[in-house]
C-alpha cells in the first residue's frame, strides 16, 4: 500500500482530485470531553463566567470545520455546505459528547473537517472553563461513519 500524499521520490504532494467525480460527501465523528461534576453543573445552569459555553463551541466547531484545509497541510480547501454540531451531556460519567456532522457536494471527503470540528469545539469548552477545572480531558475523537466518494461508506463498529 503506498500514501497518495507522498510522490514516487517520497516527497509531500496534495493529492489531485481533478479528474474524480462530484459526489454527496457526509462524514460524522464524535469525541468526548470530561470534567469534574461541577464544571458540568456550571455549563449546564449557564453560570460560566465566560458566557453560554454550548453556543461559543458550535461556533468554534463550525469555524473549525470551515476552515480545516488551512490547519491540516495535506487537505483541500473545501466549500462545506453544511455543518450539524450536537452537544450530549452525560451526567452520570462527568462528560459531554460532541457530535460533528458535515456535508458537502465535492471532489474529496469531509472526515478531516468533522474531525477538526469536534477537536476545537472540545478545546473552546476547555478554554471556557479552565478557570475552574484545569484537570478536564479531552478523549475519544474518532470518525464514526463516512459516506460517498471511491470508498464508499464507512461505519465504525464498535
Amino acid at each position: 500500500m503506498s500514501f497518495s500524499h507522498l510522490d514516487k521520490h517520497g516527497r509531500s504532494k496534495m493529492v489531485d482530485v481533478t479528474s474524480k467525480s462530484t459526489t454527496r460527501r457526509e462524514a460524522y465523528a464524535s469525541g468526548y470531553i470530561y470534567m469534574k461534576g461541577s464544571t458540568l453543573e456550571l455549563i449546564l445552569s449557564g453560570n460560566v463566567e465566560k458566557g453560554a459555553v454550548f453556543e461559543v463551541a458550535r461556533v468554534a466547531a463550525i469555524m473549525a470545520v470551515k476552515k480545516t484545509g488551512d490547519l491540516i497541510p495535506m487537505c483541500h480547501p473545501l466549500n462545506i455546505t453544511a455543518v450539524d454540531v450536537e452537544f450530549i451531556p452525560e451526567v452520570d460519567k462527568s462528560r459531554i459528547r460532541i457530535d460533528v456532522k458535515v456535508k458537502l457536494a465535492g471532489r474529496t471527503g469531509v472526515e478531516m473537517e468533522a474531525l477538526t470540528g469536534v477537536s476545537m469545539a472540545a478545546l473552546t469548552i476547555y478554554d471556557m472553563c479552565k478557570a475552574v477545572d484545569k484537570d478536564m480531558v479531552i478523549s475519544d475523537i474518532r470518525l464514526i461513519e463516512k459516506s460517498g466518494g471511491k470508498s464508499g461508506t464507512y461505519r465504525r463498529e464498535e
